[in-house]
């Protein structure tokens, strides 16, 4: 409660934070899934953003690489009565190819490049959202599978995320 009307990243635990209130509601927004929509999500956290993402999609994958992370995420989900949501341990760069195609995928930390992985697993006008660059040198991008299979990628200003282990 001492945090819950501040906009910026708030701490979750284990050395983790969740970003700013505004940049979840932002992402999400970019991101735009619908409820016929299956979501795949890179950096579960405590959940915030999956349960977010669960009231608007069909269903949510979410992978997260901390085990304790995980598992809160999960006591956090139920407690709340979410049941659509999938969790797994694991490399967020691999994504989660069982469930591949996703016409949404968000990623909640900045690799330095979009990883190959997720690019396979866009579907046709799936959207990725997502930071991307280094320290200092960060954008909010969101890439566009077209129907024709290219890519479209936009840069949609300067953010400040931890960096994609």
């Amino acid at each position: 409660q001492p945090y819950a009307y501040d906009d910026r990243p708030l701490p979750i635990g284990l050395g983790q934070t969740i970003s700013q209130p505004y940049i979840v509601a932002w992402m999400t927004e970019l991101l735009a899934p619908t409820p016929s929509q299956h979501v795949l999500e890179i950096g579960t956290g405590c959940a915030y953003q999956t349960a977010l993402l669960a009231q608007l999609a069909r269903h949510v994958y979410s992978i997260e690489r901390i085990d304790d992370l995980s598992s809160q995420a999960a006591l956090n989900l139920n407690r709340a009565g979410i049941t659509n949501v999938s969790l797994a341990v694991g490399d967020g760069f691999e994504g989660w190819p069982a469930h591949a195609s996703y016409p949404c995928i968000i990623v909640t930390a900045a690799p330095p490049i979009v990883p190959p992985e997720l690019l396979n697993q866009l579907g046709p006008g799936g959207r990725i959202v997502m930071p991307v660059g280094g320290a200092g040198a960060q954008q909010m991008v969101r890439i566009t599978r077209r129907a024709d299979g290219s890519l479209h990628r936009e840069e949609l200003g300067a953010v400040s995320f931890v960096p994609m282990l």
